[in-house]
């Protein structure tokens, strides 16, 4: 791909995306509409995905992303579901649709039919997730889409190697292949959190948060290349790069609550940046895909009518055996209630919007585009037109279909966080009364001490500390506005008008600086430090009122 062509690539799915975003659209759904549109259009050039680019360079730091965004405890109490979801519904989907492959084309052997069912099996979440976001999802749903999100690219990708290693004749027993598994997922999970606990102590010693930032933006690459790279017995185990970059993500993304405001500011902006610019070239990419798949059908020995058919056909069984599945997942463990306890039963409407939101991304196509072309005895690789064009149907049907069509369901469902919202309210303002308490009792500790140490008369030190007082009870009152008011009487509310006041004063400062700038009576460099002190003071305001308003 060159440069020139993809630098293009990127600017016309940042601007679709910013138009998405202004609009309140899906954003994955219209870059990749508009995707497919160019790509038949005469003379623009071809653009074909480069497997390991996508696995490489794009994958790992979209995983870390959501890691380091994901609650380890929530991670952790929606482990079953997630482990179901994201292992044991790709084995399945992968068996079930490599068995209705084969009954379809029989003379495609099974072990490719096999590798076309690890293609199609894992579900991308970064529709879902936008979707549900948008939709107010619960959080309990969220995090099982998000987790789920973050294993089964492991899952699908180790049964992919397994179902290469069997094409192309070097396959070995189901334990073998058991084995392979197991050993991707420990060794993986180990590598990331050997180099997650040297990173967060490097970061400790550092105190630097531009330098804090820099380390971390090389933790996903530097996982994963190593992870994929270890063979501890042979070339046939390694460790999975993907559980790699999620077991660093959770664990920095954990101990980043307790890193410097400036590096956590910092890191998150960055983050977010990443995660617009890579999202929006992976749906371009998917595509402008098009091109080459029809080529592959052109050129393929089989009816064409024939492959189309099979290919919405594992569309359909794609779709189909997520939904009993999910509700399985979630409702035979208290049918026989393992372990002896009772469960909570998730609401039907939960689970119905779960088991729509499948939708297929980035990894099926580069899975399928990084099929070799020919198998180790020098012959073309059995299936490989037929995986390209079944991956490509999968990918983009199951983006239009269920993606279209998830937010219509969530809304006639009435799934939402209602509940989520009503207990976060509670749990914010008791936190926010102790850590009020607790300012306050350590500001009657620090008169005597400003007192004594400094030697501040005991005027002084008391106006100061009636000063700070202030401060803190107006913010806890702000804070208990933005809370517990409704949005219209958060609006009219005093406090409102003290945060717009403060808004307005600061853009009159400013104006100012920037006047004085334009006289030539303040240098730039004097200018960016006193702006950048404006600036933080205005994220500080958005930070609490106005973004509620908003």
């Amino acid at each position: 791909m060159e440069l020139l062509t993809l630098m293009a690539v990127l600017a016309g799915a940042l601007g679709l995306t910013a138009v998405a975003r202004r609009f309140n659209l899906s954003a994955p759904l219209l870059v990749v509409v508009a995707a497919l549109a160019v790509s038949f259009v005469p003379g623009v050039p071809r653009v074909e995905m480069e497997p390991e680019l996508v696995l490489t360079l794009v994958l790992p730091p979209l995983l870390y992303s959501t890691a380091r965004e994901s609650s380890f405890a929530q991670f952790k109490a929606a482990a079953r579901p997630i482990i179901g979801l994201g292992v044991v519904l790709v084995v399945v989907t992968a068996l079930v649709v490599g068995f209705v492959v084969h009954l379809l084309l029989p003379d495609l052997p099974m072990s490719s039919a096999f590798v076309l069912g690890a293609v199609v099996a894992p579900p991308d979440a970064v529709t879902a997730a936008a979707i549900g976001r948008r939709q107010h999802l619960p959080r309990r749903l969220m995090t099982v889409l998000t987790g789920e999100s973050l294993v089964n690219d492991a899952a699908a990708l180790t049964l992919y190697k397994i179902g290469l290693a069997a094409v192309l004749g070097a396959a070995g027993s189901l334990g073998h292949g058991f084995l392979v598994f197991l050993v991707a997922a420990v060794l993986g999970i180990g590598v990331g959190l050997a180099a997650a606990a040297l990173v967060s102590f490097i970061r400790r010693k550092l105190d630097d948060p531009l330098m804090e930032s820099v380390f971390g933006i090389i933790v996903p690459f530097a996982v994963y290349v190593t992870a994929e790279h270890l063979h501890p017995f042979s070339a046939d185990f390694s460790g999975s790069g993907v559980l790699a970059v999620v077991a660093a993500g959770l664990y920095l993304g954990d101990r980043s609550l307790y890193a410097g405001s400036a590096t956590r500011v910092q890191d998150s902006s960055i983050w977010a940046s990443f995660d617009v610019l890579l999202e929006a070239l992976v749906f371009a990419l998917m595509g402008l895909q098009l091109p080459f798949v029809l080529e592959g059908v052109s050129a393929n020995a089989h009816d064409n009518w024939q492959l189309w058919w099979c290919a919405l056909a594992v569309l359909g069984v794609a779709i189909g055996i997520r939904i009993p599945y999910v509700f399985l997942n979630a409702y035979l463990p208290q049918a026989v209630r393992f372990f002896g306890r009772e469960r909570d039963r998730p609401p039907a409407r939960n689970l119905l919007v779960l088991s729509w939101a499948g939708m297929r991304g980035v990894v099926t196509l580069a899975a399928a585009a990084g099929v070799p072309l020919l198998t180790h005895a020098g012959q073309p690789f059995p299936g490989r037109d037929e995986i390209q064009l079944c991956a490509f149907v999968v990918a983009i049907g199951t983006v239009l279909v269920q993606g279209l069509t998830l937010p219509v369901l969530i809304r006639r469902l009435g799934v939402h966080d209602k509940d989520d919202a009503e207990r976060d309210a509670e749990e914010e303002m008791a936190a926010r009364e102790a850590a009020m308490h607790a300012a306050l009792d350590r500001l009657d500790e620090m008169t005597p001490e400003l007192v004594g140490k400094l030697g501040i008369p005991q005027e002084r030190a008391e106006r100061l500390g009636n000063r700070l007082r202030a401060l803190v009870e107006t913010r806890y009152r702000g804070a208990v506005a933005a809370i517990s008011l409704s949005a219209e009487e958060r609006e009219s509310s005093p406090h409102a008008a003290f945060v717009q006041a403060r808004r307005d004063l600061l853009l009159v400062q400013r104006e100012t600086m920037l006047e004085q700038r334009a006289e030539g009576k303040l240098d730039d460099e004097v200018l960016r430090k006193v702006l950048r002190e404006l600036d933080l003071e205005e994220l500080a305001l958005s930070d609490t009122l106005m973004a509620r308003l908003s």
